[in-house]
């Protein structure tokens, strides 16, 4: 079927992935987070543990407004403006990141909080921007839309880590070149880490340029002809959903599956960073080329996914991924260094690790299995969601995204703290993948698939 608004407005569209990722790929995952634990915190463990609270207290605070602010939008019409008032906020946050020097400097706390307001931004950015989505084409091409939009932005990841390892990061503390033999561009390398710091100003002008063709090119909704009481009476109506919530089973199930699976996920890729730098000792480069490889298989994953999302429905890929994900996990907590699923091994002279390639396994397996989760996921909630009021059902995706969002780090810092072992403060995410899954079996996709 011929879709709704021309191609430059769907490129505009799945630009915003493209615009986003390197939040996501820089600064959460494998660059600024494992430098703030190494580097900037006392030490790795409690770099986790604050890092833990820090992704804790900022999931509280989207999930209590996004379906609000969804809600409000519906009603209001437009969901540019609120996309552009966030954008502004996480460019806003990710450029204070570069002054996290080497200890904290005495502000270390300022500079969490500037990472929870950026990242408080691009949630809620997201929120609008997956709102779009239903409006772009017939129901049918949105698993397709909805893949093609996260491989770009997985792409987008891989691009950015990559002029990140040539042209900014160190290959190894005080060696002065990058990963291919060059000196970090701008004077980085005589600033203390400077390249791992340099991320957040990176991410910022990123977004900043990549974000422009959905504002130029992708058609918004027409504002509300009647504003008077608008917001009152979108507050009321999102009360009204939420208290209908139960008698509709499948998206209750569905919200809280989602709340649960992927809050597990959002936890892989908040600590895998500060996991590697911990636990197997690598630097900047070797969890950059880690990141390559899982963004690589991310952007395969969610293209693969979204064309598997076409003929047999985004439950099944939803499923699938779960359960990759969850092997995935068992195999993290039950290796490190020195053993591999609980057997020992022992390093190779001058060659890979055994628990390196298990890991850059490990890896290729999570870019695979979360880039296609996240793309059936989108696909999954517009199937359960009203299309006049597809902001609102967003807002309540952010919501179960991020209700229990705490849940993971809390966890994580808990376990970390408890046991005082990093691998086994990862335990937690295994039972809150199990806890996904098994609320799927009540979740219904619309007609036409397998």
């Amino acid at each position: 079927m011929t879709p709704r608004v021309d191609k430059k407005g769907i490129w505009g569209w799945m630009l915003f992935d493209w615009a986003a990722q390197p939040f996501h790929t820089l600064l959460i995952t494998f660059i600024f987070a494992r430098y703030f634990a190494a580097e900037v915190a006392p030490d790795p463990e409690t770099g986790q543990i604050w890092w833990g609270w820090m992704l804790a207290i900022t999931g509280m605070f989207i999930a209590i407004l996004s379906p609000i602010l969804g809600a409000i939008a519906d009603t209001t019409g437009p969901r540019k403006p609120w996309m552009a008032m966030f954008t502004l906020l996480t460019i806003i946050g990710c450029s204070a990141l570069w002054l996290a020097v080497p200890g904290g400097g005495g502000i270390t706390f300022a500079i969490l909080a500037m990472f929870g307001i950026a990242m408080i931004g691009i949630e809620f950015a997201a929120v609008f921007n997956n709102a779009v989505m239903p409006d772009l084409v017939p129901r049918e091409e949105l698993g397709k839309l909805s893949g093609n939009g996260w491989a770009l932005g997985y792409l987008g990841g891989v691009v950015s880590l990559l002029v990140v390892l040539i042209t900014m990061v160190e290959s190894s503390p005080g060696s002065g070149q990058t990963l291919i033999g060059l000196t970090p561009i701008l004077g980085l390398v005589d600033v203390p880490f400077g390249g791992e710091r340099a991320t957040g100003p990176l991410t910022a002008i990123w977004l900043l340029v990549f974000i422009i063709p959905f504002f130029v090119f992708t058609p918004d909704s027409p504002k509300a002809v009647a504003m008077t009481g608008a917001v009152s009476n979108s507050l009321r109506s999102l009360w009204q959903t939420i208290r209908t919530l139960p008698s509709n089973t499948s998206m209750f199930a569905y919200l809280g599956s989602s709340m649960f699976y992927r809050d597990a996920l959002n936890g892989l890729y908040g600590f895998g960073g500060i996991y590697a730098g911990g636990v197997l000792n690598w630097g900047a480069t070797q969890l950059g080329l880690f990141g390559i490889l899982a963004a690589v298989t991310g952007a395969i994953g969610a293209w693969w996914g979204g064309r598997l999302d076409a003929r047999f429905g985004p439950k099944f890929v939803v499923t699938s991924s779960i359960i990759i994900l969850i092997v995935v996990c068992i195999m993290i907590v039950t290796s490190d260094r020195d053993m591999i699923l609980y057997m020992p091994v022992t390093d190779v002279p001058g060659g890979f690790a055994p628990s390196d390639i298990m890991f850059y396994i490990c890896g290729a397996l999570i870019g695979a299995a979360g880039g296609s989760v996240q793309a059936a996921s989108r696909t999954l909630m517009a199937d359960q969601a009203d299309e006049d009021n597809m902001t609102e059902a967003f807002g309540l995706y952010a919501l179960s995204g991020k209700a229990s969002s705490f849940l993971a780090p809390a966890l994580i810092a808990i376990v970390t703290d408890i046991s005082g072992n990093q691998r086994i403060g990862i335990m937690p995410l295994v039972a809150l993948f199990v806890i996904g899954l098994a609320l799927l079996p009540w979740v219904k996709q619309r007609s036409g698939h397998g």
